[in-house]
């Protein structure tokens, strides 16, 4: 229960931080489509840009559309830092293109192992790709590489700053990555359960299996619910994690079949080292 109450208080604390437009200052404006994305241009340029978050604290990433304030915003951007497969993306691309022809688009997707369900014979392009690569420390790490590179083509004059930025950040996502396995030691396998599937690359990482109610946007079989109620039982899981812009009441009756309880985790969190520690110690310590 305590960590329900935690992520509870940490919403309302960054609640001010999901503005819809930037506090423009006059520096060279930056677009990023989520929270984590501010984060990391930030720890390798630091205050040098206005950063726009596209999709505001408390939107849902996949049903957001974008207000006329912040399309009068796009217009004035240099360089749009996007993700690549998050569904606001996929439904307002183009349209964001089309309102700012000179501004550079950069997909952070490209380059990366991506989580899918297959290949799109037709077009030859991966399909059904899971979007949350930031809750992996191994393609930030690459995501890192990229935002350091298009900076310093952007202000070359600035290369020595971004340098130092980006080596200090990628310390601390080596550091971040060693204390997350410390809190899996001996786990390796071990299964959870979400609502949304939001953890798959967390999972990845660190060797655990991740089974969600949900997948690829459907809700679940008759069937599926079964074997996910068989799931829990036989293991002894007792939480089902729901991300905290996602309704409570669509997990509500799956826990109540499996008497788990519901733990509400912010993978949109900007505070992004410490949110990685904090899912793995509320992760292990619930195994």
């Amino acid at each position: 229960m305590r960590y329900f109450l935690f992520a509870i208080i940490t919403v309302f604390v960054f609640s001010g931080c999901g503005n819809k437009t930037a506090k423009h200052t006059g520096k060279p404006l930056v677009l990023v489509s989520i929270l984590p994305q501010k984060t990391f241009v930030e720890k390798i340029a630091g205050n040098d840009f206005d950063i726009s978050v596209l999709i505001p604290q408390g939107a849902n990433p996949t049903t957001y559309s974008l207000s006329p304030a912040q399309m009068d915003e796009i217009s004035n951007a240099k360089l749009w830092f996007r993700m690549g497969y998050v569904g606001f993306e996929l439904s307002w691309g183009e349209k964001i293109m089309q309102t700012n022809v000179s501004m550079k688009v950069i997909d952070l997707s490209n380059g990366l192992d991506l989580i899918a369900v297959g290949m799109d014979e037709a077009t030859g392009t991966l399909k059904g790709v899971d979007p949350h690569t930031w809750l992996s420390p191994a393609l930030v790490r690459k995501m890192a590489h990229t935002i350091h590179e298009e900076l310093v083509l952007l202000y070359p004059e600035n290369r020595e700053k971004y340098n130092l930025g980006y080596q200090q950040f990628l310390k601390e996502i080596d550091e971040i990555d060693i204390k997350v396995r410390q809190f899996f030691q001996g786990f390796e396998g071990k299964p959870f359960i979400t609502f949304h599937p939001s953890l798959s690359y967390f999972a990845r990482d660190y060797l655990l299996e991740q089974h969600s109610v949900q997948q690829r946007g459907k809700e679940p079989t008759p069937g599926q619910i079964a074997n996910l109620v068989k799931l829990a039982k036989e293991n002894n899981i007792k939480v089902i994690y729901i991300q905290s812009d996602f309704d409570r009441e669509n997990a509500r009756m799956f826990a109540q079949e499996t008497n788990t309880e519901i733990i509400q985790v912010w993978p949109l969190n900007p505070d992004w080292s410490d949110n990685m520690v904090y899912l793995a110690r509320l992760l292990s310590e619930n195994f």
